[in-house]
């Protein structure tokens, strides 16, 4: 496969977040007070984050300050992971190409036969967090992805991509995007039919962020032919862009300030991390991209990267 391992240097260093859930609150409590057709809105929007503290991963959800550590192995950086939808346990992968889950509870291996030396060949979960697929150990152009039970059992072929990279799955549980190791492209997996196509619209991309439920848009940091490429584990924060993945048309969003990243949620919204002077806000699009909610990210995870956004 294509990828190329980055070192531990690559890694981001900052200090762990203190979350407090009153001022997350607070600052929800006059978000809707400003913007009506917020207050309608669910109220349960929180980020999911991480940083790296002497190899260590360190996944915290917030508000609530609940924290997964997975621990680097004699000094080896761990790159390859991801957060559950809830935040609340971490799938990774060892040296050993042993796919494990690690939650509060403990340190689960639930597959083995994984691809390992990438930063970028990270698991993905379900949007139920039932499965996980992760792409299988090979040295073919296309990669094999896997998926196993949360808690282990049955390991089942989705199919073959040349895009393995940072995998986004689909909340109707179809479509698995990936950009290719290279960075020729962001290529979709259908996991009913097992076939591979590639999405139109993008030349060069180096990060896959998140998926719509249908499969029919998805958020990816394009490059241009001149910047740095190859494959890198999570970014703290990257320039998001939004392309429909059957006319390639990109998709404005309709947000002000410097947009940092962008999740879907499982029911279709879209939430953007815009910077902040002292903290970040998450500004949740409706399907039609109309603005239903702002929430206020801690202080404290200004300098975090975010995985995800539960909602």
């Amino acid at each position: 496969m294509k990828y190329r391992a980055l070192a531990a240097g690559a890694a981001l260093a900052v200090t762990a977040p203190t979350l407090s859930a009153p001022a997350q609150a607070s600052a929800g409590t006059a978000a809707s007070a400003a913007n009506p057709a917020a207050a309608s809105a669910p109220a349960t929007v929180r980020g999911v984050y991480f940083d790296y503290k002497d190899g260590d991963v360190r996944v915290t959800t917030g508000p609530g300050g609940r924290q997964v550590t997975i621990p680097s192995d004699k000094g080896s950086f761990v790159g390859q992971f991801s957060a559950s939808p809830d935040g609340g346990r971490v799938a990774w992968i060892d040296d050993k190409g042993r796919l494990h889950v690690r939650s509060a509870a403990g340190d689960k291996v639930v597959a083995v036969g994984a691809a390992y030396g990438g930063p970028c060949v990270t698991p993905a979960w379900s949007a139920d967090g039932r499965r996980i697929a992760f792409p299988r150990r090979g040295d073919s152009e296309a990669a094999t992805v896997a998926a196993v039970g949360a808690s282990g059992g049955r390991v089942t072929v989705l199919g073959r991509t040349p895009g393995p990279c940072h995998l986004a799955w689909s909340a109707d549980g179809r479509t698995l995007a990936g950009y290719a190791g290279d960075t020729d492209g962001v290529h979709l997996l259908d996991t009913r039919t097992h076939r591979s196509r590639k999405a139109p619209g993008i030349g060069l991309a180096n990060h896959v962020g998140s998926v719509s439920p249908d499969g029919r848009r998805v958020v990816v940091q394009t490059i241009s032919a001149s910047a740095p490429g190859g494959d890198g584990s999570w970014p703290a924060w990257y320039n998001p862009s939004v392309y429909d993945t059957m006319t390639g048309k990109k998709i404005a969003l309709p947000v002000k300030g410097r947009a940092l990243s962008a999740h879907y949620l499982r029911d279709g919204r879209l939430a953007v991390r815009v910077k902040g002077a002292s903290a970040n806000t998450l500004v949740v699009l409706d399907r039609s991209g109309k603005e239903v909610r702002r929430v206020t990210e801690p202080a404290s995870a200004r300098r975090l990267g975010l995985l995800g956004v539960t909602g």
